[in-house]
């Protein structure tokens, strides 16, 4: 098999995962550290994240050990706050040191979030092989800077050499949950877990692991044309929006909506869903591609450069996705959302169209290139 290659039982490898923040980050990174122990499962992983971040929990969920750091991010106003957050930089800085020292890596991985630029800086003074892990379609300062000592940059997108060393670069795709090939077979399963009613059309709608402020708006401020659709409502708030949202539900006898602060078994949501509605973050993008189904695209206008745009666009300009700006989603999300419902034909050529874009074992072809690192 491919991967006996990798199987010296006399060589006991140790790798570091470094990064987090969101779901987006932590999810790409728990399928990569499973690819590790799937290939060889005495590989040895230490997770190193953010102290009060999303990864603190959920990297233990998966059985895996983390470390955190008190790294923070700098406010983008001139603010004494920052003062404090170079602090956390520098404290997190000796403290990644630290654990590099005392773990012994053989390589340690990037993989965006607060964490990866003091693990991944410190790995590269000391000379551990470092791979980075870039999601985007653009690449934000802190990964530019790292690229410079960076062994190998894993990357979802063609021309990433205008930000990164082209002999660095390798094309893997991003790392998602599973590969949710089995969707079909967990039709009722999905039906009888979120209590739909059968026959009915579904509009799931995900606003990321922390939500999404206008795509929430969007639909509580047109919850009449949602209770009076035709059509189910699988919502995924964030756990910062769920309470106002669920008692707005709750006052407005709909029946037809259900509401959820977090999901964790996305792949009954996406067994369940007729039309998805979502962010347009690298990995979820990854994932969408995956799943194959219809997917209106709403992009976070809050992040570096704009690039949940760039990333909506290399699918809308295929025809594999229904791009709606954040500033026209309160006008048009709801509308779209249930004009697509009912259009067969533009559904099936979306979901053809964005098939056609899936990346498939990202994460094993990612573990591969760590495992050559660990070899060299």
């Amino acid at each position: 098999m491919k991967e006996k290659r990798y199987m010296n039982p006399q060589r006991h490898r140790k790798i570091i995962i470094s990064g987090g923040g969101t779901g987006g980050h932590i999810f790409p990174a728990i399928s990569i550290a499973n690819a590790l122990k799937n290939i060889d499962p005495s590989t040895e992983i230490l997770f190193v994240g953010a102290e009060g971040r999303m990864e603190m929990e959920k990297v233990p969920a998966a059985g895996y050990k983390i470390t955190g750091l008190p790294v923070a991010g700098l406010y983008r106003s001139l603010t004494l706050k920052n003062i404090g957050v170079i602090v956390k930089l520098l404290k997190s800085l000796r403290m990644a040191r630290k654990v590099i020292k005392e773990f012994k890596p053989d390589v340690v991985v990037g993989v965006g979030g607060y964490a990866s630029g003091p693990v991944l800086r410190q790995a590269g003074k000391m000379k551990i092989p470092t791979l980075i892990q870039e999601q985007n379609s653009y690449a934000g300062v802190t990964n530019k800077l790292l690229a410079k000592k960076a062994s190998v940059i894993c990357v979802a997108y063609d021309g990433m050499e205008k930000y990164f060393p082209a002999e660095k670069i390798i094309k893997t795709g991003n790392p998602v949950r599973q590969n949710f090939d089995n969707l079909k077979s967990l039709g009722q399963e999905a039906v009888n877990f979120f209590g739909l009613k059968p026959g009915f059309p579904v509009v799931l709608v995900l606003g990321g692991s922390i939500g999404a402020g206008t795509i929430n708006k969007s639909l509580s401020d047109n919850i009449g044309m949602l209770r009076d659709s035709d059509c189910q409502w699988l919502w995924q708030t964030g756990k910062h929006y769920y309470e106002n949202v669920n008692a707005l539900v709750s006052v407005s006898f709909t029946s037809n909506i259900s509401v959820h602060g977090f999901i964790n078994r996305m792949d009954l949501a996406y067994a369940a869903a007729d039309v998805i509605v979502s962010r347009a973050g690298a990995g979820t993008i990854s994932e969408l591609c995956l799943v194959g189904k219809p997917v209106i695209l709403i992009p976070s206008p809050n992040v570096a450069e704009d690039h949940q745009t760039k990333n909506a666009m290399a699918l809308s300009d295929r025809d594999a996705a229904v791009l709606i700006p954040d500033d026209q989603s309160a006008k048009c999300l709801v509308n779209e959302a249930i004009r697509l419902v009912s259009d067969l034909k533009k559904r099936a050529a979306l979901s053809e169209n964005i098939k056609k874009m899936a990346d498939r074992d990202a994460d094993i072809r990612i573990a591969e290139e760590v495992l050559k690192l660990a070899e060299k």
